[in-house]
Parts: structure tokens; sequence; C-alpha cells
């Protein structure tokens, strides 16, 4: 029988199914649990099956022990060990609702939860996602639907230590009561769930209240609760499968370090790693810490042995894969029940994933390989840029300025055209949504420094050997950057910027990715290094399904690059001078699923001076980002190049180069001009690299040929004859004169109070070459495009 202490009000609909008939060891086909009959006589045997993270994969992803297996097949599992061991516990560490797919999600869980009830589901932690929509939700919707017990004994009432839930679960099997301890991360409030839905909640330490319930439990008082054998079901965990990262001085590693020896395992969650270690207790003796991953793909065995004084003689622990097991129990009764239950909550996923979610105005596409289908996880795509504005948007009453997105979390394209009837031209349905982002990752924002996000950026280009070489980031609206293709590992972004503002390295900016991105998914290892990384809890659909709500007209994809390779010809140690030829290479200029037959030319300039012109080759680069190049190649222009003939201001200098001035002062002085390229779609790249212009001088404005700082301004009247002293080369020094009654001939450019000041706000970054500009746009302004026939 099952004894719980500090029980809530019965609650409706406590199981969907019992647990099935047991039947006998011999009837199993090839059992892989262990046997019972290792116990010594007057022993008993218990084994526990934990899960963590389910988040509602109640589908199966694939047969492999790296995929999800399906709740049927968990079931199946389950339901092996209950035939094999009458004393089988079934528990879980929490997270079994909320990140959930789409099947799931869009019935608020609530076929997770029968599915898990049909298991016969014992005890359960509380996760941070059982509080998605805060407390009253957890209290009324699941508990109410739930069979099982949620505890965690460190959420308590605000101000006190008592804790809001249950703190701990006692279940009896073959006369041995084990007690279950629940705890739950303490990041859980502020950061991981909407303060308004946790309000009078806070977090107390997860050590020091774990060690009361111990300690009470095993105290010999039946009247604060009594059990044989203590096991941890904690929410938190270690962020990798490395044991350093599960001892020390971390989070984590003061919990296994911490929590009383009176718990014999530590059974953890929340991180969605795999280990199975065995580490020292604060009395020395070593005890199971475990962790399934998520999902359903791995669970968690526990083994206890217990003598017949109730004392704990033996603990084994493992952690298996769930679709590698290869035993089928003799009653499929559960098994049934679950399959079941997955079937009906796929047919009203089908018929809620026909309703309209939103409009497009046209496609939202990955990038492709040059066959023209094939997906390129390596090149820019509006779909991506797309998703992750999508969620910088839902991030940010969190405080979030830019979100960067996953390639490979993009898994179709969101396309305009109609699937068939009932889905007219330019409408998204709930499932078109789903199939894009089907991992229900949720949203973490984390606080990143300039050098972070560099590092990020700079990790696209990924580890050599893989068949991957290269993971194109999408980026949120306002975001670009640009990078040299030429340069070698880690000296490849040149620049950033953020509404226009350049970004440097030790700023520090708000961050979203998605919860693959923030432990370092797909080599970015930068996304686990920013600080107050907080879970939204917010799920990536869920994200879309709120947008698209937002809009007041259809969506229309973006068209702006937000990354652009430039190699430039390095600038000689004197700087470019008149005559010097420049070239400048660009590339990731148009999307690889655009019309490559409309890819329009390149420009650069230098002031008012357009210097050349170039078609861009749209071809695809396979695997990169490469698509899109173009070569622009010029001469710096002189005082009497003809490139700057339409340039009024420099006709007027060669106009006034023939005048009757021309005997008294060099014409034309020339102002440092940093290079703009201009793309087809309007947006502008300002290199940090200068050339000298052309430019008249009014010597008779105050200030003419001034530098400074470089000391008094030279007035009319200082010169001889009353002339005005004129610097005509730049380099602060007048060397030449106006007669006085020439002031006012010319217009004062004032470039040499400008020019310093845009240079030195280009070289942000070392080694920067250019500066790409992508101002943030408004919801408005994002759904004004026509629809397309």
């Amino acid at each position: 029988m099952n004894t719980s202490h500090h029980s809530r009000t019965p609650r409706k609909g406590r199981r969907v199914v019992s647990g099935a008939a047991l039947a006998t060891a011999g009837v199993l086909v090839a059992l892989s649990v262990p046997s019972t009959a290792l116990a010594a006589e007057g022993d008993t045997t218990i084994d526990i099956v934990d899960v963590n993270d389910f988040h509602g994969r109640l589908e199966s992803e694939g047969t492999t022990a790296t995929k999800a297996a399906g709740a049927a097949k968990l079931a199946s599992v389950v339901q092996s060990y209950r035939e094999a061991n009458p004393n089988t516990i079934f528990a879980s560490v929490g997270d079994n609702v909320g990140a959930s797919t789409f099947t799931s999600l869009i019935q608020q869980d609530a076929p997770t939860i029968d599915a898990l009830n049909a298991m016969d589901l014992d005890v359960s932690a509380i996760g941070n996602h059982e509080l998605d929509k805060g407390q009253d939700d957890l209290t009324g919707r699941i508990e109410d639907r739930a069979g099982w017990k949620y505890v965690s004994a460190n959420i308590v009432k605000a101000g006190t230590t008592e804790p809001a839930f249950t703190p701990y679960h006692v279940v009896e099997k073959g006369g041995v009561k084990v007690g279950f301890i629940g705890a739950t991360t303490e990041d859980l409030i502020p950061g991981l769930v909407s303060p308004g839905g946790v309000e009078g909640l806070e977090m107390a330490p997860i050590v020091s209240q774990v060690n009361k319930y111990a300690t009470d439990l095993t105290d010999g008082n039946p009247g604060n609760g009594e059990a044989d054998v203590l096991v941890l079901l904690v929410h938190e965990g270690a962020t990798t499968g490395n044991i350093a990262d599960a001892t020390g001085t971390s989070a984590f590693g003061k919990i296994t370090s911490g929590v009383s020896s009176k718990v014999s395992a530590i059974v953890s969650a929340h991180t969605h790693a795999t280990y199975d270690h065995s580490i020292p207790g604060p009395d020395g003796t070593a005890r199971p810490v475990i962790q399934a991953g998520s999902y359903g793909i791995s669970y968690g065995h526990l083994r206890l042995t217990v003598g017949a004084d109730k004392k704990l003689t033996g603990i084994t622990a493992d952690v298996k894969s769930v679709n590698a097991e290869t035993t089928v129990p003799a009653d499929q009764t559960s098994t049934k029940t679950v399959q079941d239950i997955v079937t009906a909550a796929k047919a009203v996923a089908d018929v809620e994933g026909a309703e309209k979610l939103g409009e497009i105005t046209g496609d939202f596409r990955r990038a492709v390989q040059s066959d023209g289908t094939s997906e390129n996880r390596g090149g820019e795509s509006n779909l991506g840029n797309y998703i992750a504005e999508v969620q910088r948007s839902a991030t940010e009453r969190n405080g979030s300025q830019v979100a960067f997105m996953n390639p490979g979390g993009l898994r179709t394209d969101m396309l305009y055209a109609s699937s068939g009837a009932g889905d007219p031209d330019g409408t998204v349905t709930y499932k078109e949504a789903a199939l894009v982002q089907p991992f229900a990752n949720t949203l973490v924002t984390e606080d990143m420094t300039g050098q972070q996000i560099k590092d990020a950026l700079e990790q696209q280009w990924q580890p050599d050997g893989l068949e991957r070489p290269f993971l194109k980031l999408g980026v949120s609206n306002g975001f670009a950057y640009t990078y040299d293709p030429s340069k070698g590992s880690g000296e490849r972004i040149t620049s950033m910027t953020l509404d226009g503002e350049t970004i440097a390295l030790t700023d520090t900016l708000k961050v979203t990715v998605n919860s693959f991105l923030s432990t370092g998914g797909d080599n970015f290892a930068a996304f686990a290094t920013g600080t107050n990384i907080a879970d939204s809890g917010q799920v990536d659909l869920q994200a879309q399904v709120d947008y698209f709500a937002a809009q007041d007209a259809p969506v229309a994809p973006p068209t702006d690059q937000r990354a652009v390779g430039v190699t430039v010809t390095p600038t000689p140690a004197d700087g470019f001078q008149p005559g010097d030829q420049v070239s400048v290479s660009l590339s990731s200029l148009v999307f690889s699923s655009d019309d490559p037959a409309d890819a329009g030319t390149v420009s650069i300039s230098a002031g008012d001076t357009e210097l050349a012109t170039a078609p861009i080759d749209a071809k695809v680069e396979d695997k990169t980002d490469e698509q899109g190049r173009a070569l622009l190649t010029f001469r710096v222009p002189g005082a009497d190049d003809p490139a700057t003939s339409a340039d009024p201001v420099s006709a007027l200098a060669r106009t006034f180069a023939t005048s009757s001035l021309a005997a008294a002062v060099v014409p034309a002085a020339t102002t440092e001009e940093p290079l703009v390229v201009t793309l087809p779609n309007g947006q502008t790249i300002t290199l940090a690299v200068t050339v000298p212009v052309p430019v008249a001088v009014d010597p008779g404005t105050p200030g003419a040929g001034e530098t400074p700082g470089a000391g008094e301004t030279p007035v009319a009247g200082d010169g001889p004859d009353g002339s005005v002293p004129v610097d005509t080369d730049g380099d602060g020094v007048a060397d030449a004169t106006v007669p006085a009654d020439a002031a006012g001939a010319l217009a004062y450019t004032g470039a040499d109070l400008v020019v310093p000041g845009i240079v030195a706000g280009l070289l942000v970054l070392a080694g920067v070459g250019a500066l790409l500009v992508v101002r943030r746009k408004r919801q408005q302004d994002r759904a004004t495009a026509t629809p397309e026939a």
C-alpha cells in the first residue's frame, strides 16, 4: 500500500487506469530487468524507475537510443519492471508538462498527465515548468488531474521556511517505507517563471530544507513522518555529464556534498544532462547521483536492498536508453491504454493544427544548397532571422535586445502557397508553425558581453572535420555584423551593431536563445558563458502564436542582410593616396533561396563621390554563407581626377584652381572620407578604411585650417597684408594664404572635426573592417508589404 504524509485534499481523477496485474518473470521475453533473486534471504529488493524533464513527449521520435521513445514505450518499460518485481516504484523529477510538443501542448498537456496516470506514476518533484502558468494552475488544474503526489521542500511561503507544497511523500513497498523528498531549483523565483504567477512564494536553500526533512523522517517520531530509506528528487542538476560539474563549488556540487548522508541517493533533473555518478556525502560515504537526460529518451534505475531490520544494505544505480529495452511485458494493458491516449491526442492535434494562426505575404525559407532544394544550414535565411525576431519579441518584457536562432532548429519552410483545401494562400496554421520548430524548446535569456557575442558568432565556423563546417545563426531585427572570410579562427568577426550603434566588446546586452543553444548546443559554447541565465518559461511555438496574434496585418519576410563578408586591400602605412588602387571583396549579399536572376548591383562611394559599381554573382556556395559575391575595384581620386567631375564640391575646387587666386594657394584641400558600400536593398556598410577626397576650403570662414587643440585659430589679418593663412594639405599647418577679400568664396567642410570621431567609432573591434547597419523595424513596418499573387 501507499502511505502519504502532509497530504492535500483528495484530488479528482486520481487514476485513469490502475496498475496492471502482475505476471511471473517466466513469461517475459528478452528480460533485461535484474532479477530479485540476488537479494539475501529476508531482504527486500525495491526497484525505482525514474524519468525527468519528460516535457510532454508523447509520440515516438524514432527507435534509436538517442531519440524520444514515446509514452507507450516508456509504459512498457515500467510495466516490465513491475512484472519482474512487485516492489517497483515509478518516480519523476519534474517538468512532466510544459515546453511540450504540439500534440500535448494544444490540450494544455492533459494527454501527458493522463498517460503518466496510466503508468501509475507514484511521485514527482515540482519542476519549474509545472509553474509556467502559476501556482494556482499547479494546485488546481494539474494536481486535480494528476494521480501522483507533487513534492518540493524548498518552495516556501514568503518570509518563512514553511513549504508552500507537500515537501515529501512516503511510498511503502514490501513493508519498506521509501521517503521521497522533493526540491526545486533555487533559480525558480524570480528568473524562471512569471512573477505574477508565484506571488507570495520564495525559494529557500535546497540543502537546509532537505536536511530538515531528512532528520524528521528518521528521528523515530511518527508524528512528523518516518521512512526506512530516503531518496532526494531534486529538479536541479549538473550542466554536463562530467563528474566535475556535479561536485565542487557549483550550485549542484553544493547539493551533492551538503545534503545529509541520511539521503541514500540523489536523483536530479532540469539540465537535461545524462550521468550516473557515485559521489561521497557529508560523512564520506559514496551514494548514487543520477540524471536521465530528458524527453523520455533515457530512464534512471535505482535498486535498493533492505534487510529485515529495515536498514539499507545495498544500492545500485544506472541510466539506460528506453528504446534499447527489448523486454515485452506479459500484460499489455497499461501500454495499450497509453497508446490509445497518444493516438487520441494526435487526432485532436491534427484538427487543432488546421486552425489559422496568422498570415504572411511571402515565403519564409531556409537557405538552400546549389541544387536549389537541399537545406543549407550554413546559409543566412529569412526564416532564421524571422524566428530570431519572434523570440526576441517574446522575451522583450524580460529585457531582451538581441536573439539568435540555430539553423538546425528550423525543420521546414513556412510557405505562402496553399497546402491544400481549407488553407488559402498566405495562411499559416498552428500545425505549419509547429512543423517549423517541432522541438518545443523554451526561450532563455542571459546577459552577454560584446566579447561573448563575438565569440558565439566566431563559433559559426565549426570544429574541423564536421560534416557541416559552418552553421549560420539567425539574428533578430536591428542586429548586424560584418566578417572577413580571409581571416583565421577567432579573428573573422570585424564589427557588430545594434540599431545602428556600434557594439563594443565591453558592452553588455540581454540576449535570447532557445534552451538548446543556452547549454552550448551545436558547439556554440559561448552561449553557456553568459550571466543571469533565466528560462523564460515560454515555448518557441507559443512565441510564434503570440507574435502572429500581435500583428495588425500579414507578416512580411525580412529582406535585409544581417551579415556581410568584407575583405579590403590592406591599407598602406601612410594611408591610401590619390591614384592607389583599392579592391573590396564582398560576400553573403543575397539569400540563397532568392531568385538568382535578380541579384542587383552594389556600389562604393567616399563622401559624395561614387567610386565603383559591380553586379552581384548570386552563385550559391554549398555549406557556407558566401553566396552573393561582388568585387569593387577603383583608384583613389585626385583633385584632377575625372571621376570626381560629378561632385559639385570637387567641381568648385577645380574652378577655384584656375581662378586669380591660383597663384596664391593650392586650390583644393583633401579630407579623409570612409568608404561606404551600398547594397541593392539600400543597406550601407561603412568601412573602417578612409581615402583622401578633394574638397574646397573657405579661407574666410573662422577656423579654416584649424586642427582642434593645435592652438589659436588663424583669422583674417594674421597673414601678410591682412591675408588669411590656409592649411591646404590637411596637416594642421598653414602653408598658403588667401587675400582677405576672397573670404567667403568657398564652403568650409569641417572635415577635420568629423573624421577622427568617425574613425574612432569604427575601430571598436580589433582588426575591424566595416560596419553593417540594420535599423530595428517596428511591428507596423514589418506588415506593410502587399501579398503576393
